[in-house]
C-alpha cells in the first residue's frame, strides 16, 4: 500500500490576523482543523506540522500530529510553501519514506477528510505527478491597463454577455490540497511539474482567511451550515 504523508506548513507570523494559526475557529485552534482532517483521511499514513513557532508546534502535538521546527530562513513572508515541504521531507523519516506527500493549507479549516482522500486517490488513479483541489468559477475577469481602461481576460466585452451555461467551464485553484509524487517533487522543487490534474471539489467554500472580515464570514458560514469543531 502506498505511503502518504500530510505536511501542514503553519508560520507563526501573520500580519492580517495576528496569531491566526492558533486562534480558535469554531472553538479549536485553526491549525487543528487541518490536523483532524488529515488524521481522519483513509489515504494518509502520517501527519506533520512544520512551523517556526513553538506555540503552533505544541498545538500540533496536542492534536495528534508530529511536529518539526522550521528554520528562520524559510519562515519569513517571502518564504515559499514549497521550501517548508522540502525541508520536512529532508528532516522527517516518515516524509522521506512516503511515496506521496500531501501539502495542506491550514487556513482552509472546512477541508474534509473525504476531500483529501479524493485528491490523493485522483493522483494515484490518473498517474499524475500533482493532483490539486479546484472549484468551478463563473466570474468575468478584468485587467486594468496602464491608462485605466478595463480589458476582459476570460471574455470579450465587445460582444453580448454570455450566459453561464454557454461559457467554457473554468476552475479556480483553492490552495487547500496538493498531492505530490514525492521523489519527482523533490527534483522539481515546485508544486506543479510533469502531469498536473485538477480535482473538482463541488462543496469547497471559497473564502481565504486573509483579513478579520474573512474570518468572521467563514466562521458565520460554518456555524450556519452546521460544521462542528
Amino acid at each position: 500500500m502506498e505511503r502518504v504523508a500530510a505536511i501542514i506548513p503553519a508560520r507563526g507570523g501573520s500580519k492580517g490576523i495576528p496569531g491566526k494559526n492558533i486562534r480558535p475557529f469554531l472553538g479549536i485552534p485553526l491549525v487543528a482543523h487541518a490536523i483532524k482532517a488529515a488524521l481522519g483521511a483513509k489515504t494518509i499514513s502520517d501527519v506533520l506540522v512544520s512551523s517556526d513557532d513553538e506555540a503552533i508546534l505544541s498545538v500540533a502535538r496536542e492534536y495528534g500530529a508530529a511536529s518539526l521546527k522550521r528554520p528562520a530562513d524559510i519562515s519569513g513572508d517571502e518564504a515559499s510553501s514549497e521550501s517548508a515541504v522540502l525541508h520536512a521531507i529532508s528532516e522527517n523519516d516518515a516524509c522521506q519514506a512516503a511515496d506521496t506527500v500531501v501539502f495542506l493549507q491550514c487556513t482552509s479549516p472546512l477541508t474534509t477528510s473525504e476531500e483529501i482522500d479524493q485528491v490523493v486517490t485522483a493522483r494515484a488513479e490518473l498517474d499524475a505527478d500533482t493532483a490539486f483541489s479546484v472549484v468551478e468559477v463563473h466570474a468575468f475577469l478584468w485587467q486594468i491597463e496602464a491608462d485605466g481602461t478595463g480589458r476582459g481576460i476570460n471574455h470579450d466585452a465587445s460582444k453580448p454577455r454570455q450566459r453561464r451555461q454557454d461559457r467554457p467551464k473554468e476552475f479556480r485553484e483553492t490552495g487547500a490540497i496538493y498531492a505530490l509524487r514525492k521523489d519527482a517533487f523533490v527534483s522539481a522543487g515546485v508544486r506543479f511539474f510533469g502531469r498536473s490534474v485538477p480535482v473538482v471539489l463541488p462543496d469547497a467554500v471559497e473564502i481565504d482567511l486573509d483579513t478579520p472580515r474573512d474570518w468572521l464570514a467563514l466562521e458565520a458560514y460554518a456555524r450556519a451550515a452546521g460544521h462542528q469543531s
